[in-house]
């Protein structure tokens, strides 16, 4: 078996037959199987999956008698692999008709690179326009080298969209999923898999993916709650300290944890959350270098926030 493709599903009814489809039509030279793993959703998920395993011999579906959670989904899934590449693809995302050839074709082309992603369309479910490039448009891309690694990973966080990804597969495949990640699970996931392969890893800089924004999607809903924005730094500064176990130099993951305390900070100043942000820029600059010039004129204003967010805006 050539690739493995994984989907965790839940309650995603109106999403995820365009997600598989878009999986199951896909024309490669090679076998490839799509893993679905339905957690016990509540709306008809299960439904839609059930009749499409009828129309596509190469759906091996999962139904879960009970809930247990995206973690130990992913964990299922990851032990039902058969592949010798592995591509996650989130239920509501889309892949478009060459993404797996392309990036099959490019890790059978490049033996030293070991994981490959490409740009994505960031679009509104709603209105199917285009919000941005994921990748190419994210705000720290400036900083991603062409060939980067699992120090860029803990260094600048999420610059690869999670559905974007293929890897190799590899022995340590099953220990990627951080269980005390609350909410951020992608992260940690790649960090791991990086980590464990010793990872180069390789963009593709054709748009051969869809990244859906809609209003319970788990970006918008953290984007909403102050609640779900500081579980979610917490998420993503363990996912930064599981290098420790992978060889990361300990500099690497103080600067990666500094920088996204100093992303967190931001969203509470634009929020007017004077006090977190007050805390977070402050945290953020235990080793007295700065990410960028904002980040040092968000540190030198932090006690005028009001004046700041306009200063800030400002500032390329």
């Amino acid at each position: 078996m050539k690739l493995s493709v994984i989907v965790p599903a839940y309650n995603l009814e109106d999403y995820i037959e365009e997600c598989l489809r878009s999986a199951l039509e896909q024309n490669t030279s090679h076998e490839f199987e799509v893993v679905v793993c339905d957690d016990c959703s509540t709306d008809n998920t299960a439904k839609v999956i059930a009749c499409l395993t009828k129309e596509f011999h190469n759906l091996r579906p999962i139904y879960k008698p009970q809930n247990q959670g995206l973690a130990k989904n992913m964990q299922t899934l990851l032990a039902e692999c058969h592949g010798q590449y592995i591509a996650y693809l989130d239920g509501d995302d889309v892949a478009l008709p060459s993404k797996f050839q392309k990036q099959i074709d490019y890790l059978d082309a490049h033996a030293d690179c070991h994981m490959v992603f490409h740009e994505s369309d960031m679009f509104d479910s709603e209105t199917n326009q285009t919000i941005k490039l994921y990748s190419q448009q994210h705000y720290n891309w400036s900083c991603i080298p062409t060939q980067s690694s699992t120090d860029d990973l803990i260094q600048y966080g999420t610059y690869m969209q999670a559905s974007s990804v293929m890897f190799r597969n590899h022995a340590n495949l099953t220990n990627t999923i951080d269980k005390d990640c609350k909410i951020i699970l992608d992260y940690p996931f790649y960090i791991l898999n990086a980590g464990y392969l010793q990872a180069r890893i390789d963009f593709i800089p054709e748009v051969l993916g869809r990244y859906r924004i809609h209003p319970n999607s788990f970006g918008q809903q953290t984007s909403r709650s102050v609640e779900r924005r500081i579980q979610s730094l917490r998420d993503i500064e363990r996912a930064c300290q599981l290098g420790k176990g992978l060889g990361v130099d300990e500099s690497i993951i103080e600067q990666g944890i500094a920088h996204h305390r100093f992303a967190a900070a931001l969203y509470f100043l634009a929020r007017e959350e004077w006090d977190l942000f007050q805390q977070l820029i402050e945290s953020s600059n235990s080793n007295q270098r700065f990410f960028n010039r904002k980040h040092e004129l968000a540190f030198e204003h932090r006690h005028k926030p009001k004046e700041l967010a306009q200063l800030l805006m400002d500032v390329a």
